[in-house]
């Protein structure tokens, strides 16, 4: 690797990488090779054998060099590289492979973000673009590494899930084998988790990949990432200190911050009647984005009608516990045992005791008008489950892409994401959705019925 050189000075090396940079003076050529970790200046002379050929080099080629380290001369380093107080002079140069004319200019920071999208695998070749997903890389072996330390097993939940009422819109996969029926793909894996603490593993996370069918903004994306971690035997405040104890290593570790904890605590009817939102920015200067203000949300409403609905519905999810006395006093008053983490005035994550009693459950299903016969249909699995000794439980799940994009600085969870979605849920640079052949349509027994085009 590149970054390995500089101190291999009087010494031959091979190194593999892209031209960065050409720069021809006369009867001398440099090229700023790059990998990974850094970049080196090599240079040939008029003399070498492999001149004419350096000549013909543009910017992207991919390369093979090898030659002898030595120290830049003084004034010439480059203190931006970990190898830039060496150069190699270049013994032998193959060319691994030739690069077109780029369709847009790597160094400038205003390129068309459809562009950019459209040929994201030049776009992730960009510095702050390997930055960003080094950082991202990083911050999960991170949160890896503490989680483990704490006790806790990852474990991975299905992707071809079941379709359930109470969130937004379900990604849907018909079943060939099974006409007429459908997988969903997971919103969260919400209820697998809390099955993994009826089956007794009692500390559960997951580097979780979830999907809703939205309407998009900066902040979101049809797929996302999201840390999803899970407990047994705990309390709200268990919950809490060990999420801040988490951040808090993550914000030292990446940007030297020592953040103060505990977070400050607001309920759901103070933020709402001071700051109007429930997601409150408590910087003192909103603009100062090294300024990191975190606070908790607590106390929310279990449930909130829904005009759209005409019913009431969960305002989390239909298996946050409720605080019972409230909810026994009138449901449409009723407390929920929810929590939501807030930085900045953007809400990171999310989480609340789960209800571990089956009758309980059934209970707020009923209140949010799902009968019986659709209980069964649609949840009978987990009520089952919880007939069968469930531990009370309880978890939260972080925004991993929030949270990477706000340590990184960046403008969008796109800038953060390798290869993210477009505003309108496009992939531009694989082209999708994309349609599918009348065979692939008859295997699945799909028939299609489209809007007329306007």
């Amino acid at each position: 690797m590149i970054k390995d050189i500089f101190n291999l000075k009087g010494e031959g090396v091979l190194i593999k990488g892209w031209v960065d940079t050409v720069r021809e003076h006369g009867k001398i050529i440099f090229l700023e090779i790059r990998d990974i970790t850094g970049t080196v200046q090599t240079l040939s002379t008029a003399q070498d054998k492999n001149f004419d050929t350096l000549k013909k080099v543009s910017k992207e080629y991919c390369v093979e060099i090898k030659g002898k380290v030595s120290a830049r001369p003084k004034g010439t380093e480059n203190k931006n590289s970990p190898a830039g107080s060496v150069e190699i002079k270049i013994d032998e140069f193959k060319i691994l492979n030739k690069c077109l004319p780029l369709p847009f200019d790597l160094e400038n920071p205003n390129t068309n973000e459809e562009v950019r999208l459209k040929y994201r695998y030049l776009d992730l070749r960009r510095p702050q673009m390997q930055r960003n997903l080094i950082l991202r890389s990083k911050v999960i072996k991170i949160i890896r590494d503490f989680l483990f330390k704490e006790g806790f097993n990852e474990f991975e939940t299905p992707i071809l899930a079941k379709s359930t009422p109470e969130g937004a819109r379900d990604y849907v996969v018909p079943s060939r084998t099974q006409p007429g029926k459908f997988f969903a793909l997971p919103q969260s894996p919400q209820l697998f988790k809390q099955l993994l603490m009826v089956a007794g593993f009692e500390k559960y996370f997951q580097i979780a990949k979830c999907m809703r069918d939205e309407d998009l903004r900066s902040d979101r994306q049809p797929e996302f990432t999201q840390l999803d971690i899970e407990m047994s035997f705990v309390e709200q405040k268990e919950i809490i200190d060990l999420t801040e104890q988490l951040l808090k290593k993550i914000w030292k570790d990446f940007l030297g911050i020592n953040i103060k904890i505990p977070f400050q605590k607001i309920t759901y009817e103070d933020s709402v009647k001071k700051y109007k939102t429930d997601r409150p920015d408590l910087r003192k200067d909103k603009n100062n984005l090294k300024e990191f203000a975190f606070c908790w949300i607590v106390d929310f409403p279990a449930f909130e009608y829904s005009t759209e609905n005409k019913r009431f519905v969960a305002s989390h999810h239909p298996f946050t516990k409720p605080e019972m006395n409230s909810f026994n006093r009138d449901p449409k008053t009723a407390k929920s045992l929810a929590y939501d983490i807030v930085l900045n005035g953007v809400e990171i994550g999310g989480g609340s005791i789960r209800i571990h009693e089956e009758e309980i459950q059934s209970k707020v299903f009923e209140f949010l008008g799902i009968n019986k016969k659709e209980q069964r249909e649609k949840f009978g699995f987990l009520l089952d489950a919880l007939k069968f000794g469930a531990p009370p439980h309880g978890g939260i799940a972080l925004g991993l892409d929030r949270l990477i994009q706000i340590i990184a600085g960046a403008d969008s969870i796109r800038e953060v994401i390798a290869f993210p979605k477009n505003k309108e849920a496009k992939d531009l640079m694989i082209d999708t959705p994309n349609s599918l052949s009348i065979k692939q349509l008859k295997d699945i027994h799909i028939k299609l019925d489209l809007p007329k085009k306007k």
